[in-house]
């Protein structure tokens, strides 16, 4: 069994997969945890959903969090029988060429959104990921990895309009029944989920604009859902693409 990790800044996503079924998946917060803590936190939830940890033979990683990186590696070696735990970057064999200019500042999550967007869905795409940002990864007719765009995410531009206003309520991140808030907690509601939406239908139009034909949009993250529901370009949500990315991506590179 593969054991893949996809680190973010906001929210851990980890995975197991048995060939290539995926057969439990957690959305966790991401914490600093020491190597043991983390290797012991791993093998419980593996516990909990009845697999043996000795079955685990591989291991990926995925991270924008550099400071993490050799944490979760050395976590998984010792408490995984010293499986290596292989970490996304551009020099990996991706099947993909990448015609960003500067492709070692590309994040390993987008990589991985990319390649397991084109697997699913073919090319030309546009990948969304609602994350701490919201990104969008665009693939060319011709299957390569363009670049894309990088926006604020849901969660940080809450918190960013709650840091500087004293007066205004907490809310959940769902759409009201109208763009027209009929109080405060509404209005910001609208805010947030419309102006999100708004924003991503815009960048889509754009892109494909610039592309001169039309392509495909998926979305994934955990507020891929709230968003599709009122987007007028997702066409689908795959809430677990990067975990199946990373799956993907190792087997091309272990053999």
């Amino acid at each position: 069994m593969l054991l893949v990790l996809d680190v973010g800044n906001t929210t851990t996503v980890v995975g197991v997969y048995d060939n290539d079924n995926l057969v439990a998946h957690w959305r966790l917060v991401s914490e600093r945890h020491t190597s043991d803590e983390l290797g012991i936190y791993l093998r419980n939830l593996l516990q909990f959903a009845s697999i043996p940890y000795r079955e685990i033979h591989g291991a990926i990683l995925s991270s924008v969090v550099p400071s993490l990186d050799s944490v979760i590696q050395e976590g998984v070696s010792r408490y995984f029988n010293d499986v290596h735990c292989l970490r996304v970057s551009y020099k990996l064999d991706l099947g993909m060429d990448i015609l960003y200019g500067a492709p070692h500042e590309v994040g390993a999550d987008r990589l991985v959104n990319a390649v397991a967007g084109r697997e699913r869905y073919g090319a030309p795409l546009i990948v969304i990921d609602f994350g701490t940002a919201i990104t969008l990864d665009i693939i060319s007719k011709e299957g390569a990895y363009l670049g894309g765009t990088i926006s604020p995410g849901l969660v940080s531009g809450m918190e960013a309009l709650f840091g500087r206003t004293a007066k205004l309520p907490q809310v959940s991140l769902e759409a009201p029944m109208s763009v027209i808030g009929s109080n405060t907690m509404e209005s910001i509601q609208a805010g947030l989920m419309f102006g999100n939406a708004g924003l991503v239908d815009f960048l889509v139009r754009k892109t494909r604009e610039t592309l001169g034909c039309r392509c495909g949009v998926i979305a994934t993250g955990g507020h891929a859902e709230a968003i599709a529901k009122i987007s007028e370009t997702i066409e689908t949500v795959d809430q677990w693409l990067t975990l199946e990315g990373l799956r993907i991506i190792y087997e091309r590179n272990v053999s």
